[in-house]
C-alpha cells in the first residue's frame, strides 16, 4: 500500500469544514468514541515533544508535536505537527498529514459543531479575539453552520486583524476591526488567542450569546473570566481532558466560584439529544482543549474510508 502524504492544501481538497465538522458529529454521536489516553509531553533540547495518540474501529493514529520557543527569531513556526495514520487491521501506516493543517481544521470544526447545537439559530454576528490561523478557521466554521453576516475581529496586532476582516468582506460579509467591549452585541464570541488572562468582560455579555473558548490548554491560563463560566451553560469535549487542563474552568473552581460539576454536559452528550440551551436568553460556553480522536476522525475522514480497502477513496466532504 502506498503511504499517502496530504499537505495543508491536499488536506482541505479533501475535506472541507462542512465535511470536517459532519465527520465530528459522527464520531461524537456514535455508541463509543475512540480511545484517547492524556498527551504525552517529554523535554527536548530546543523545546518540547508532544505525542497524541488516539485508537478507533476505523484506524489508528497519532500527532506528533514540537514547540521550540526559539522558532520564531529563527522565523520559522514556533509549533510544528505531523499526523501518522495507521490501518485498523495490519497496522500499516497509510497516511501522513501536515499536522498543524489538521489542527487547525480540527479545531474549528469542533467549534462549529458545538456552535451547531449550542447557538441561537439566528446567530448573525460574530466577534473574533485573536486573527491568526485559529481565528481564520473559526470564521470559516462559524460561517459553516449560522448565518452570520456581520464579524468583528478583535487582536492586539492591527494589521492581522483588518487582514481577517477584510477575508471577511471578501466572503461577502460585513467585516470590521473592534474591541473587547463589542462582545456586548455578539451572538457568537469566538477566543481564538494566546493568552494567559481574561480578554473580555463577562458583565459585558448579552442574554441568548453563544462562547467558544479555545485558545486556552493550560491550567494556570484562561481566556474567559470568572463572570463568563458562572453566567454560562458550560459544555466541555471531554470532561478528563478539561478538567486535567481548562485553567478557564479550574481557575475559578480554585476559587470556589465555579464548580466542575456545574459543567451541564460534555460534546458526546450533547450531539446525542442532550438539551443545554433551554429558551433564547441562556448564555452557553464551550470550553475547548483538544482530544486526540478529533485528530484521528479528520485524518480518516480525509482519506475517504472506514477499511483498509477504501483509504485510497476520492476526495471527501
Amino acid at each position: 500500500m502506498t503511504l499517502v502524504v496530504l499537505d495543508g492544501d491536499q488536506l482541505r481538497e479533501r475535506l472541507s469544514m462542512e465535511g470536517a465538522i459532519d465527520a465530528l458529529e459522527a464520531t461524537f454521536g456514535a455508541e463509543e468514541l475512540p480511545r484517547a489516553p492524556e498527551r504525552t509531553r517529554l523535554a527536548v533540547p530546543g523545546g518540547d515533544l508532544l505525542l497524541m495518540p488516539a485508537v478507533g474501529e476505523a484506524g489508528l493514529g497519532v500527532k506528533l508535536v514540537t514547540i521550540a520557543p526559539a522558532n520564531p527569531a529563527r522565523g520559522m513556526p514556533l509549533v510544528q505537527a505531523a499526523y501518522v495514520l495507521f490501518a485498523p487491521d495490519s497496522l500499516e501506516p497509510v497516511a501522513l498529514i501536515d499536522g498543524s493543517a489538521l489542527t487547525a481544521l480540527r479545531t474549528a470544526a469542533v467549534s462549529g459543531l458545538a456552535t451547531r447545537h449550542l447557538a441561537r439559530a439566528d446567530a448573525a454576528h460574530l466577534v473574533l479575539f485573536g486573527a491568526g490561523v485559529q481565528a481564520e478557521s473559526h470564521l470559516e466554521a462559524m460561517v459553516a453552520v449560522r448565518p452570520i453576516r456581520k464579524v468583528t475581529v478583535v487582536s492586539r496586532t492591527p494589521e492581522p486583524a483588518e487582514r481577517l476582516a477584510a477575508r471577511a468582506r471578501a466572503m461577502g460579509l460585513l467585516g470590521e476591526v473592534g474591541r473587547p467591549s463589542d462582545v456586548a452585541a455578539a451572538d457568537v464570541i469566538c477566543t481564538c488567542t494566546t493568552s494567559n488572562e481574561p480578554v473580555f468582560e463577562g458583565s459585558l455579555l448579552s442574554p441568548g450569546t453563544h462562547v467558544n473558548a479555545v485558545g486556552a490548554f493550560r491550567p494556570d491560563a484562561r481566556e474567559l473570566d470568572e463572570r463568563t463560566v458562572t453566567s454560562g451553560r458550560v459544555v466541555v469535549e471531554s470532561r478528563d481532558a478539561a478538567f486535567a487542563e481548562a485553567g478557564d474552568l479550574l481557575i475559578p473552581a480554585a476559587t470556589g466560584a465555579f464548580r466542575t460539576s456545574e459543567v451541564v454536559a460534555d460534546l458526546a452528550e450533547v450531539v446525542r439529544g442532550v438539551r443545554v440551551r433551554r429558551n433564547p436568553r441562556d448564555i452557553t460556553v464551550f470550553k475547548s482543549v483538544g482530544v486526540a480522536y478529533e485528530d484521528l476522525s479528520l485524518a480518516l475522514a480525509a482519506l475517504g474510508g472506514a477499511s483498509e480497502s477504501e483509504w485510497d477513496a476520492e476526495p471527501v466532504g
